[in-house]
């Protein structure tokens, strides 16, 4: 009797990707839906709404006056960096009078972005002393606006008085491979602060 050749068969179901979420903060204006917008694999979820009379008498709009609409929950937007890697994003809106939801929002992230505008610097200041004061790994975008003059990496750093570890990055949030750096760098910092406290404490 001949012998049948059995085939091996591999009956292992691919991985599951890892689900990994990220913040997209900083101030008013700033750039955090344009930046969800431009890399989301998926229409964003987005909760904007018109900006009135009344409002703008409570929102500083110096610099960003053309601005029509602001964000009063959230942004939301999924991007998958590779077959077992998506990011969830999530865009904390900007206002100090919304800034009660950032703590739910920030519950299991994993790091943030915190976007600035050097014409408007001091506004992404209560971002960065969130983060700092809650051990959430941040990278600093500087959104550069077309106008705006340009500042190296170092200035900003200067400027916000930020730790050296503190990743600093120029980028345009319009543009989908630019807004994809960020987010690299954000994963790539917040696992490099996770090794950081694995490690023994040195004697």
């Amino acid at each position: 009797m001949a012998l049948v050749r059995a085939e091996r068969r591999d009956d292992r179901s691919p991985a599951e990707p890892v689900a990994l979420k990220l913040l997209v903060a900083g101030g008013f204006g700033v750039g955090k839906t344009t930046l969800v917008g431009a890399v989301s694999e998926i229409r964003p979820l987005r909760t904007e709404e018109a900006l009135t009379e009344l409002s703008r008498s409570v929102d500083d709009t110096a610099g960003v006056e053309a601005k029509r609409t602001t964000t009063v929950a959230m942004d939301f937007g999924r991007i998958t960096l590779r077959d077992d890697l998506v990011l969830y994003l999530f865009g904390t809106p900007g206002q100090d009078r919304f800034w009660f939801l950032w703590d739910e929002l920030a519950q299991g992230a994993l790091g943030a972005v915190v976007l600035a505008d050097t014409r408007r610097l001091q506004d992404c200041f209560p971002a960065v002393d969130y983060f700092e004061r809650r051990g959430i790994p941040f990278v600093v975008a500087v959104n550069c606006f077309d106008g705006a003059r340009l500042h190296s990496a170092d200035d900003v750093r200067d400027a916000l008085d930020l730790d050296q570890e503190v990743p600093v990055v120029l980028c345009d949030a319009r543009k989908r491979d630019s807004a994809k750096k960020v987010l690299i760098t954000v994963v790539e910092h917040a696992a490099d602060m996770a090794a950081l406290r694995r490690e023994p404490a040195a004697n």
